[in-house]
């Protein structure tokens, strides 16, 4: 007969597993978003009337189904609870992992972890800070750091990323955000059991720098061509 003991231990082992899946499925849901926001970011390249069009056809996204900016505000919602599951059980995850450890190392060593999985937390807090500004810059409030107008969206964006501490910003968030897809996406990968084998582990640090390099680097070409005079 089971003690009381062993049920408790069982079912923190389900719940843990249970909050990673939840942390595999939200992060997979943020990967998708920001291969789409990636390449309509990309517009830019075409010219002031092609990047305003987009942003247009994403306010009338769903029309005539659904009322103007219907689909914008679903896809925020979406994304709202995505951030709020991925956050809460990240959080979770390493109080238990705090909890489990009682007896603290003399000396800490990381010969064999990789640089994405020990800046793991600070670089997603750093990206969680960065997206409160990147909301007020672009979206919610639309904060002209130049003083020019924000009604205009390729506008906003060449007067943000003109200047040079405003594309700095921007580029150390990026970083950011590729070592957290190089680990998130093995991580996910692993919890969703796609790494049983020394080759499926391989293919999975692959896919995590390919996607790393992919969107990050895709989302650090708009400030930097921006700031050299491309995109004017």
């Amino acid at each position: 007969m089971a003690t009381p003991t062993l049920v408790r231990g069982a079912r923190s082992s389900r719940s843990t597993i249970s909050l990673k899946l939840l942390m595999a499925v939200s992060g997979l849901v943020f990967i998708g978003f920001t291969l789409l926001h990636m390449y309509g970011n990309l517009k830019a390249f075409a010219g002031e009337e092609a990047f305003n069009e987009y942003a247009h056809h994403l306010r009338i996204l769903g029309e005539p189904m659904l009322p103007e900016g219907g689909a914008l505000w679903a896809i925020r919602l979406t994304l709202i609870v995505s951030l709020v599951v991925h956050v809460a059980s990240a959080v979770v995850l390493a109080r238990r992992a705090g909890a489990a450890r009682t007896v603290k190392y003399a000396v800490k060593k990381n010969r064999h972890s990789s640089i994405s999985s020990r800046t793991m937390r600070w670089g997603g807090l750093t990206i969680l800070v960065f997206l409160v500004w990147h909301l007020l810059n672009f979206t919610i409030v639309k904060v002209n750091p130049s003083g020019g107008e924000t009604n205009n969206p390729y506008v906003l964006l060449v007067d943000t990323f003109d200047l040079w501490w405003m594309t700095l910003i921007y580029l150390a968030a990026m970083a950011a955000l590729a070592l957290h897809l190089h680990h998130g996406t093995f991580s996910a990968m692993q919890t969703l059991g796609w790494t049983n084998s020394a080759a499926a582990r391989t293919r999975a640090r692959t896919a995590g720098w390919v996607l790393a390099i992919v969107i990050a680097g895709g989302f650090s070409l708009v400030p930097i061509f921006t700031l050299l005079g491309v995109i004017d």
